[in-house]
């Protein structure tokens, strides 16, 4: 096998002292120029991790001759496979933990260089990690974030394109190694339950476990509300160190910060290992809305602090985006920001693109598009927009094909409660039949008491849907087209075509 040219390379010996339970036979003197666990990325002088997960179409042990083919010196399974004599095999329990393990030595524990801050939830995720990101910013640091929506570091941010949140754990290393290069001192990652239940960030100590809220979602996956929980507290099992794994070199207050308003807070306090700080708008908490008014779609908020009081005037929009800017403050809070600068620094942010993002173009009414695909989220924005909306309440969404199918009536019944007016259609289809999905949702708006044609339409095409519902709005009204937010794309058929509901909103309101 041809090794790595570049002598800086580390050997797998070295790799495996954080291992120390595996079985190992072959060489192990040998150069590992990358950690892989797609055979198809494998070059020359790598180390190939075979994983077998529920997460994963694929069992990788499958694939191991492939990345033997391929060029790689060694090969991380589960159970032992076939392979030439002069290849290193090393068998361990848990082939996830052991890949993100082999990662971060292998990029060099950049983790160990930063403080981390998580945030999970089912939603709110990916605005509270922007907005706490950019307040790091403000207040002088240089923060990395890692989001659906975003990756990179201060002002070198580039949009998501992988649909992966919390990406793999190569990948993590690799940003968070980035990160560290071009001299930051935080780190902001999104991390969603599967990435949490796959261990994609086993290994990398979080200083600042933030949760937003735990609703309805990904049942799919985790198969009970209970797993999915579970899958989320594992957030809270990351901020203990783990034997071989590099101590943090500036260490920073561990805290925990939750959602008081949740019904899962106290589950999550009783696991927490750290301080716990809680944030809240309707229940008594640490960080607390006092009140809250709006001009328009924009909110005041007068808050109570365990650091003092202030008032706040966020450029986010919506009720719901208040407990993202009391979650992003409180962050700060805890991180020993003071008061005055950390309301200032949260205050100066936009929040996430394609989340609660006002679009204006000249027109009467308002639209707005958000990522809201869940019966929780799409519940939270129309009960958010309905007491801001002068005139009408009209909606557009869909529901992902090949995803939680059970949700779907349940968005029908959420629009029909709350919305005046909606239009049913592609979110994501993907191989399904498109008719079906939007039937699907319908009937639960039937069984609210919307009837098609009077309180909503089905229509698959989704700029012919946006269009349906733009020439219904009239002055004082406010249309909602949620279900994409930031993405760039739209999955029918099993391809992925170019799309964005910002451009288009814009495209056919001019």
């Amino acid at each position: 096998m041809k090794q790595p040219e570049s002598g800086s390379a580390p050997t797998l010996a070295a790799l495996l002292d954080i291992l120390p339970d595996a079985a190992v036979t072959g060489p192990t003197d040998i150069a590992v120029a990358d950690v892989r666990f797609d055979s198809r990325q494998v070059q020359p002088g790598d180390l190939f991790v075979a994983i077998s997960h529920p997460g994963y179409q694929h069992d990788g042990h499958n694939f191991v001759a492939s990345a033997l083919d391929r060029g790689a010196v060694g090969v991380i399974v589960g159970r032992p496979v076939a392979v030439p004599a002069d290849v290193a095999q090393v068998v361990v329990r848990d082939p996830p933990r052991a890949l993100a393990l082999l990662s971060a030595a292998r990029a060099g524990w950049p983790a160990a260089r930063l403080g981390i801050v998580g945030v999970t939830g089912t939603d709110g995720k990916t605005t509270t990690t922007t907005l706490i990101a950019g307040a790091l910013q403000a207040l002088g640091h240089t923060a990395a974030h890692v989001s659906t929506a975003s990756l990179g570091t201060g002002a070198a941010v580039l949009p998501n394109q992988s649909r992966q949140s919390t990406p793999e754990a190569p990948e993590i290393q690799h940003l968070l190694a980035q990160a560290t290069d071009h001299g930051a001192d935080y780190a902001v990652i999104e991390a969603t339950s599967h990435g949490l239940a796959q261990d994609r960030l086993y290994g990398t100590e979080v200083d600042v476990a933030v949760y937003t809220n735990i609703t309805h979602e990904h049942l799919d996956y985790h198969g009970s509300i209970e797993e999915y929980v579970a899958a989320k507290a594992r957030l809270l099992a990351l901020q203990s160190s783990l034997p071989g794994v590099p101590a943090k070199l500036h260490p920073r207050a561990k805290a925990a910060v939750l959602n008081a308003d949740d019904a899962h807070c106290p589950r999550l306090r009783s696991l927490a290992q750290v301080p716990v700080t809680t944030y809240g708008l309707h229940r008594p908490a640490d960080v607390y809305a006092v009140s809250a008014t709006y001009d328009g779609l924009r909110p005041s908020v007068q808050v109570r602090t365990p650091w003092g009081n202030a008032q706040l005037r966020p450029r986010v929009v919506g009720p719901f985006n208040v407990a993202n800017v009391l979650a992003a403050l409180t962050t700060l809070g805890v991180l020993g920001c003071p008061l005055a600068a950390a309301v200032a620094a949260v205050c100066r942010q936009a929040g996430a693109p394609g989340r609660m993002e006002l679009i204006e173009a000249g027109q009467p009414f308002a639209v707005i598009v958000d990522y809201a695909h869940t019966p929780a989220s799409l519940d939270l924005v129309l009960r958010a927009l309905r007491p801001l909306t002068p005139g009408r309440l009209i909606a557009v969404f869909g529901s992902a094909g090949e995803r939680d199918r059970a949700k779907r009536p349940m968005m029908g019944r959420i629009a029909a409660t709350h919305a005046d007016f909606f239009v049913l259609t592609d979110e994501d289809p993907r191989g399904e039949d498109r008719a079906a999905i939007l039937a699907e949702i319908a009937a639960g708006a039937v069984a609210a008491g919307a009837r098609q044609g009077t309180h909503f339409l089905c229509c698959p095409d989704r700029r012919t849907a946006i269009r349906l519902a733009f020439e219904r709005a009239t002055t004082g009204d406010t249309v909602l087209l949620a279900g994409k937010g930031h993405e760039q794309s739209i999955i029918i058929n099993g391809r992925s075509h170019p799309w964005d509901d910002r451009t288009v909103a814009r495209e056919l309101l001019s």
